[in-house]
């Protein structure tokens, strides 16, 4: 013990006294501390006190490696230095978090900024403080390299990425999120935690990420009260083929904990479902409720896109919700950007659909009957 104290004493001196930049990998210490997660289990981050690392170990499906990234917030040879003071996103579910941690200031690019629904971030764009990069399948490398961010926070499907790599050649570390891999929707919600270790605020993330689960776990516990469990149908036709999710897909968890039938709710599998028109005809004709139908903007237009539509007892009811509706001012759905960060929303949102007398002063966020 008295041994690991003088080695301590030691790096500390070099630390203060050295005017090279020190490598961080050379004195790498075997006494880390895990930044602790509950449900998510695509990454982890450990504090050693000088540095910490992220370790990404799910980045995209079945992924086969893991990406380790070195943070400090001095001016060792770490891979990224932290709080980041520039940032540039992705996808618009990271947009949440940076919002949460008060930290939206830092973001200032993001490829497809009309996505993005958010009214404080809709403001910083407005006044010019975040680029436009383009499309995600082909990033404007030109302005964000000129940008200079510390940072980028991408995903990838399957690891290949051309214009991510040509940006990590630049010297500008690129970070695979995996938040949307995750098995449920607390996991993915957890990755707040991931921005924490970024900006140097894992309480802020941990204290914000209980509350979301809090306000989860009391609605789950609410919906239990109902006196009934609505049927529910969900999902629409692409071409000939009526896509709906498994029985093991977060978007089934959440159905589950609203209390409802959920009527796929025993097949297994985190995706969706493909089945043919007259099997769901055939098992749902009588559900009372019908949830998230694809893109359709009103009654008339799921009549218009296929008159077989009308042949299910929630359509001629007019039970029909969806989020494709809420949108920003520049056309970006709401549920996509949002959804994920605050799973506690989506779900008051479902009790209230399918239990309105649990909820009743309650408005939903995301989710609006189709006229």
């Amino acid at each position: 013990m008295q041994l690991k104290k003088i080695h301590l004493l030691i790096i500390f001196l070099v630390l203060l006294t050295c005017k090279e930049k020190v490598n961080i990998n050379e004195i790498k210490l075997n006494n880390g501390k895990e930044v602790q997660l509950k449900y998510a289990k695509g990454f982890n981050v450990t504090d050693f006190g000088l540095y910490k690392t992220i370790k990404i170990t799910n980045p995209w499906p079945d992924a086969k490696k893991s990406f380790e990234y070195t943070l400090s917030n001095s001016k060792n040879k770490a891979d990224i230095i932290t709080p980041i003071a520039k940032i540039v996103v992705t996808s618009t579910t990271h947009i949440p978090a940076l919002e949460l941690l008060g930290v939206e200031n830092t973001l200032i690019g993001f490829p497809g900024i009309d996505y993005i629904s958010s009214k404080r971030t809709r403001l910083r764009i407005d006044r010019g403080l975040v680029r436009e990069l383009g499309k995600n399948e082909g990033i404007n490398t030109e302005v964000l390299l000129a940008l200079k961010p510390d940072v980028v926070i991408g995903f990838g499907v399957d690891g290949t990425n051309k214009t991510f790599e040509a940006i990590q050649k630049a010297g500008i570390p690129v970070i695979y999120n995996g938040d949307w891999v995750e098995a449920s929707a607390l996991a993915k919600a957890e990755w707040i935690k991931f921005f924490g270790a970024l900006y140097n605020k894992e309480k802020a993330a941990d204290s914000i990420f209980k509350s979301i689960e809090r306000n989860y776990l009391e609605s789950k516990k609410l919906a239990t009260k109902a006196k009934s469990r609505p049927s529910v149908l969900c999902g629409a036709m692409h071409k000939d083929v009526w896509y709906l999710p498994n029985g093991g897909s977060p978007e089934a968890q959440f159905l589950r904990d609203a209390n409802v039938n959920y009527l796929w709710n025993e097949t297994s599998g985190n995706g969706s479902l493909a089945l043919s028109f007259e099997t769901v005809l055939d098992k749902a004709k009588d559900a009372k409720l019908w949830l998230s139908p694809s893109y359709y903007p009103s009654l008339e237009a799921i009549k218009k896109a296929n008159q077989h539509y009308t042949k299910f007892e929630a359509f001629q009811n007019k039970n029909v919700y969806s989020f494709s509706n809420v949108t920003g001012e520049t056309g970006g759905v709401l549920y996509y950007e949002l959804g994920t960060a605050r799973p506690d929303l989506v779900l008051k949102d479902i009790i209230k659909i399918c239990h309105p007398e649990l909820l009743q002063n309650y408005f939903p966020h995301f989710f609006k009957k189709l006229d």
